[in-house]
């Protein structure tokens, strides 16, 4: 909220096309910033970082009366819990495919040692856990996401 401030008080008019390079310049980052690590799985929590988006969206010129759903579609941009997940699932993408230096065999255990799926050869096994706090953890809450994936998204050339 510190560097909406900053940029409203700089910037008391903005248009869309200044909005949307300050945004992603200045406010997006600090949102977004290790969120593979630390995504935030509680509803208080997404609260709170969906409301900067969304007062920073109020900022630009004529937005202040439409709806935040109207105001994301005409600024062209996502929720952040979309793009969380899409984050998640390029990183699920890189780590499997060998594009990061991470074993993959740490974080996930591909289903076909357990079953024979259909779909993509890379689904993924869903450990069972019997925590909360194990159920957000990269490793698992992605696993769902990455193994509705159609084939052709999986095996793309690039991420």
């Amino acid at each position: 909220m510190s560097v909406l401030r900053m940029v409203k008080r700089n910037f008391p008019k903005i248009d869309k096309e200044d909005f949307t390079f300050l945004y992603k310049a200045y406010i997006r980052p600090h949102m977004e910033y290790c969120v593979q690590a630390w995504s935030p799985y509680m509803v208080k929590d997404i609260e709170v970082l969906e409301k900067v988006q969304r007062r920073a969206t109020e900022c630009v010129v004529g937005m202040k009366s439409k709806t935040y759903e109207e105001r994301l579609k005409l600024l062209k941009l996502t929720t952040l819990e979309r793009r969380r997940q899409r984050g998640d699932l390029i990183e699920v993408y890189k780590i499997l495919t060998g594009k990061e230096d991470i074993d993959s065999s740490c974080l996930f255990q591909l289903a076909s040692q357990h079953l024979n799926l259909r779909g993509h050869h890379l689904k993924l096994y869903k450990k069972p856990c019997h925590l909360n706090v194990r159920m957000y953890y990269f490793s698992q809450r992605i696993v769902n996401s990455w193994n509705s994936l159609p084939k052709s998204v999986v095996e793309a050339p690039s991420a």
